[in-house]
């Protein structure tokens, strides 16, 4: 070992040769080995007292930078890959919020030893500005993977990104622009504490992870329009307190004013975002100015830019039926399949009917807590169909909202799509496929009709027959897609 800082440092990256060895190995080692390994020297080297201020974060710096393109590379794999199995989706989750989880923590015990000594806070000042813009952008890359699961969000995330922030506001270094992975974006600490704030104020508990994916790059490219104040102006719609393990929240009543509290507007993001709707409904294709960091369609992005703007609003999207308390249970069935089954009094003897708590009802949805033990396939977009307790019918919904409120407990909003849904296994060209029909058929009417993605595609017309009729269904419009489900209306003939 070298003695490079008048103390014997015990760690193997203190000699310089292992050190250079160790970071020209990680870019050409398989993705998610390279990201455990870069999580294990992250904690190592933050566990080492000896290393010299500098030092240190020059070295974790240098680990960061050589498995970036590995975090994206698994990135994709998660969103895009078909077919996975739960298994592999669970560890590619895992490795991804397991590594930002420790690069967070690792810049972050260099800035609470920074606070805690006055030389060490003077060594590492020149790089203060790129150390707290790389954190937060760091608790950015752990918030997302966590929203990737619906949460939940631990009050330590906002404790991280505020101290950060704060910590480049007393270093008057908030507003210094850096080049965060030196390719030529450049930042502020500022900015990339807005970038976590906006992403959780955006909802993003109603969207798939590939929506979410999408509504980051969204708030990447616009972020320049938003603003953070210290003053309660009309314009702003969210408050955050930078010292305090919360969230940003909705400005419904002015909050306790203290030094640390920030607040932020939208400023001129709301009229940015009108402006690329128009721009991509008119040329039906992505402006190539933006990275979407993958091939998207528009429908999908102007899905996403649609949410956004109402997330985004002076005054909060509004119910559009009054919700009311209740405490009552009800059986619910989850997969296609086994709805179709159960509408037609076909269950299977391994078809589970689940037991969840119905917390609120209204006339288009119904709010509920679930057990979440076994509920790998519970998502955003998962159908599902629901008997109220006491009742004798069957509705179907889809999941618009999901939330992790612990490991074991979740909650959920349901829409209501159908309270007389019927299961059938209809005819595609000699191919029986499983539908649920949401509206009764009529001759010469659009119904909608919810079936495999698969079985979409192939956009091939359907008979069933019902009532001694036969009917013929031709595929006119995909209404949605969801988890593993799309619906889509068909018009309706008779064969």
């Amino acid at each position: 070992m070298l003695n490079l800082f008048g103390n014997r440092v015990d760690h193997p990256l203190a000699d310089v040769g292992e050190a250079q060895k160790v970071l020209k190995e990680l870019p050409g080692q398989e993705a998610s080995a390279a990201l455990d390994s870069a999580a294990a020297w992250f904690e190592s080297i933050a566990a080492t007292k000896e290393f010299r201020p500098e030092r240190r974060l020059e070295l974790l710096f240098q680990i960061d930078e050589a498995v970036l393109p590995h975090t994206r590379r698994l990135s994709r794999e998660y969103l895009v890959t078909p077919r996975q199995t739960r298994a592999h989706e669970l560890r590619l989750w895992k490795i991804n919020h397991d590594y930002w989880t420790h690069l967070a923590a690792a810049y972050g015990d260099t800035l609470r030893r920074a606070r805690a000594d006055e030389k060490i806070g003077a060594a590492i000042k020149p790089q203060l500005g790129l150390l707290c813009a790389r954190l937060l952008n760091a608790c950015s890359g752990r918030l997302k993977w966590e929203q990737f699961r619906y949460g939940p969000i631990e009050g330590d995330l906002w404790q991280s990104a505020g101290a950060a922030y704060l910590d480049a506001v007393n270093g008057q270094a908030a507003d210094t622009t850096v080049n965060l992975y030196g390719n030529g974006y450049p930042t502020t600490p500022e900015a990339e504490y807005l970038r976590v704030l906006i992403l959780y104020a955006s909802s993003p508990d109603n969207l798939l992870p590939v929506e979410i994916e999408i509504a980051e790059r969204l708030i990447a490219h616009l972020l320049a329009s938003f603003k953070l104040t210290t003053e309660a102006r009309p314009e702003n719609v969210y408050w955050v307190d930078a010292a305090k393990p919360l969230p940003p929240t909705r400005l419904a009543r002015i909050p306790e004013i203290t030094p640390t509290l920030r607040l932020f507007a939208t400023g001129s993001a709301l009229a940015a975002l009108a402006k690329l709707r128009a721009h991509i409904e008119a040329r039906g294709s992505l402006p190539g100015e933006i990275n979407f960091g993958g091939q998207y369609s528009p429908r999908l992005v102007l899905g996403v830019i649609d949410h956004l703007t109402a997330c985004w609003a002076p005054k909060p999207p509004m119910r559009n039926h009054q919700r009311r308390l209740v405490k009552s249970r009800m059986a619910v069935v989850g997969r296609l399949d086994s709805i179709c089954l159960q509408l037609l009094g076909q269950a299977r003897d391994g078809d589970q009917v689940e037991s969840w708590v119905v917390e609120n009802v209204s006339q288009s949805g119904i709010g509920a807590h679930v057990a979440l033990f076994g509920k790998e396939w519970l998502r955003v977009g998962t159908l599902v169909a629901m008997q109220p307790d006491g009742g004798s019918n069957w509705l179907v919904g889809v999941v618009r909202r999901f939330s992790r409120e612990s490991e074991s407990v979740g909650a959920v909003g349901i829409e209501t799509l159908s309270k007389t849904p019927v299961g059938y296994a209809a005819d595609s060209q000699g191919l029986p496929t499983a539908v649920v029909m949401l509206d009764p058929p009529q001759a010469g009417a659009e119904i909608r009709v919810v079936m495999a993605l698969p079985a979409w595609e192939e956009q091939k017309p359907l008979r069933v027959e019902t009532g001694g009729k036969l009917w013929r269904l031709a595929p006119a419009n995909l209404v949605e897609t969801g988890a593993g489900h799309v619906v889509g209306t068909f018009r309706v003939q008779a064969d």
